[in-house]
This record gives C-alpha cells, structure tokens and sequence, in this order.
C-alpha cells in the first residue's frame, strides 16, 4: 500500500512476525487486523503463507550449516576489514609524520 506521497510503505520482519502470530492465534480475523493496521488482507495472508513454508527450515539441519557457515564468512570478512584499517592508520601516521617534517 502506498503513502499518501505515493511511496511504500516498508515493514520490519519484527512486526510482520507479530501480525503473523496473531493471525495463527485466530483470536481476531484477518480482515479485522488488516483493518487495524491499514493493511489489505492478501497482504497478510502473502506474509502468513511465507511464514508458514519457511518455518520447517528452523528445524532443518542444513539450515543450522547455512547459518553456522554465514556465520563464519561474516566473522572473516569482519577480521580482514579490521586488518585492512589497521594496515591503512598505519600508512596514514607515517605520511602525516612524512607531510609534517617536508613543512619544517
């Protein structure tokens, strides 16, 4: 659904997740909650479908590997950036020290 300045509006997973469970709870209809929310009941219904076929994947094996091996990339990817800074501060201190004794 758009804004009235014609933009989308976005959605965080937190407050889908919740619109979800309280769709699953059944205590009020889906009607009724898109009416609360301003949001068009086959937009609930898409994002109670996705919950619903990706949450065997929570119970999955390969699901813990795919997480475990993210994980690992990104713990990687986090120490080699942190290399590079350092390496970088380095170089900028000595051309700093360089650029100040070209000045006296």
């Amino acid at each position: 659904m758009k804004t009235q300045n014609g933009t989308r509006r976005r959605y965080t997973a937190e407050f889908k997740a919740q619109l979800v469970r309280q769709i699953l709870s059944e205590e009020k209809s889906v009607a009724q909650l898109g009416a609360e929310h301003g949001i068009h009941p086959n937009q609930l219904y898409q994002w109670r479908d996705i919950a619903l076929q990706t949450l065997p994947l929570l119970f999955s094996d390969q699901s813990t590997k795919e997480h475990a091996q993210r994980e690992e990339a990104h713990s990687k990817q986090v120490h080699d950036l942190y290399a590079q800074i350092g390496k970088l501060t380095t170089q900028l201190e000595w051309l700093k020290k360089k650029a100040g004794q070209l000045d006296e």
